[in-house]
Order: C-alpha cells, then structure tokens, then sequence
C-alpha cells in the first residue's frame, strides 16, 4: 500500500484504486499503533475515491524530523576518503565504514523538505554540489519501521572535504533534502534486490545516471535505527536515510536548472528541480 500526504487530504493506493483517509492529522496518522493495519481497514472498507493528482502531492512529513546515515555503502566510503583526503579526513571515512557504530547526522525540519515536482537548492557558496539517492525508512515513535520513502540528500561535496567537521554545513540548509513521492507501507522488508536509480536531466538530455541495489546496503536498517533511537526520542516518529551507493564522477557537479530522478520499485520516482539560492 501507498500512503500519500497531498494538499486535498491524504489517500491510501492499493492495486490501482484511492482511498481517502478520516484522518486529518498526518502525525496522528503516521503514530497509529499499527499503521498497516489501519490502512488495510481503509482498503477493505471498498470506498474507493478519485485517484491523486500529481501537482497535489506534498513531502509525507508533518512534525518529524529527518536523520541520515553516512558511509554505508564501499562506494560513499571511497569518494568521501578521496574528497577528504588533503584535509586529512579521509582515514575518519575507512574507519567507521568498518566501526560497529555508524555514522548519524541530523540531515532537515519539515520547513527544510521539498516534496515531489518542487525544487531542491544547491548552496550559494558551493562548487561541487551532487544529489545523493537513498531509501529513506519511516519510524515510529517506538523505534520501529513502518514505511518506505525516496529520500534525495543533497550535499555539497567541496565544503564537507574542505573539512570532515563542515559535514552540517555540507548537509543541513534550505531545500537540502527530498522526500517522497509516497509512503510504502508494507509488512515485510524490502528485498536486497530492490534497485535504486538517479538520473540527471540537463538541456533535455541525461548528463548521468547511475544504479544500485540495497544488497551494496553494509548495514541493516534495523541496526540502524537501532542506534538512532538511543537515548533519543521521537514523538511523533523519524525519517532516516539509509546513505548512498551512487556517487557522480568528481567531474560532475549539479548546475540550476538540472533535474533529479530518483526511482526505488517499488515505492516509486522522486523528480525535483536544481536552484542555487532562494
């Protein structure tokens, strides 16, 4: 099932048909005791409504915060080694990929997301800006994951090799995060097949594009979530994006006017547009 927060309400899709959703408040909703289970019953309840309207969707965050994990893939583990290396940071990178704990940062507040078909923003005083594809996991207010979500984290490389203490500077700015274009509330854990692909649209052709599955995932979502919820609570649950396996050659940098297509199956395709400034 698929839950969507969009402008009108929000709707559960299964098997091709919409379900509006009684419940007004997205944070209420996403802090259910069994959100799958009270989806399931909107379902079977066979009051099917029109379906949602591209342009109507929002972000699916309401009063959560979002997280992300670092290094969680060889491939991040590299380009950050080779980004930091003349700051001498590379070494931090090789070392936690390996460590039993992982690296987590704050990544954005609601006020800071871009939902699906808005923009996101490279920083002003960046050079070497890229987007980062991830699976982004719901969490609940007791620590366990209830949905799916495409997650974009836009990172500014220059700043954060400069120097590995620049990492929120790098990362936490307006419009430095996407989330969407739904929720994917299931029972079982997505499979380590499960493919991630970006593509990068400039002038109308594809600039680059890249692939990966969560079997390149090092580490467990649940263990990750795991050390987030230590000594840490989330009242109305959290976001956590689970870190990257694609990176642009260092070549390649973001520009205004780009597009972004990030697509998990089964969840679906986050498309946003590139600015630098507001």
């Amino acid at each position: 099932m698929k839950l969507y927060r969009t402008a009108d309400g929000h709707y559960v899709e299964h098997g091709g048909s919409y379900y509006l959703i009684p419940d007004s408040s997205w944070d209420k909703l996403v802090t259910h005791d069994d959100l799958h289970a009270y989806l399931l019953s909107i379902v079977n309840s066979g009051r099917t409504t029109d379906g949602v309207s591209p342009a109507q969707i929002l972000a699916p965050i309401g009063n959560q915060e979002v997280w992300a994990a670092g290094v969680t893939y060889f491939r991040s583990r590299s380009a950050r080694m080779e980004e930091s290396k003349s700051a001498g940071g590379g070494d931090f990178y090789d070392r936690v990929y390996s460590a039993d704990r992982p690296e987590l940062f704050f990544k954005a507040t609601a006020n800071r997301v871009a939902g699906p078909g808005t923009h996101v923003r490279i920083r002003t005083d960046a050079k070497w800006s890229v987007p980062e594809p991830e699976l982004t996991l719901l969490i609940n207010q007791h620590g366990h994951i209830i949905g799916y979500t495409v997650g974009n984290d836009m990172s500014s490389r220059d700043i954060e090799g400069e120097n590995p203490l620049y990492l929120p500077q790098a990362k936490v700015y307006d419009r430095s995060c996407a989330l969407g274009p739904c929720i994917l509330v299931c029972g079982d854990p997505l499979p380590a097949s499960t493919p991630i692909r970006v593509d990068i649209v400039r002038n109308g052709s594809v600039e680059f594009s890249g692939a990966t599955t969560l079997a390149e995932l090092k580490r467990e979502p649940v263990s990750l979530v795991e050390y987030l919820y230590r000594d840490n609570s989330f009242p109305f649950g959290a976001f956590l994006m689970t870190g990257t396996g694609i990176v642009p050659p260092d070549s390649f940098t973001l520009t205004s006017g780009d597009r972004i297509r990030i697509t998990i199956d089964p969840i679906g395709t986050l498309e946003n547009d590139v600015i630098q400034g507001h």
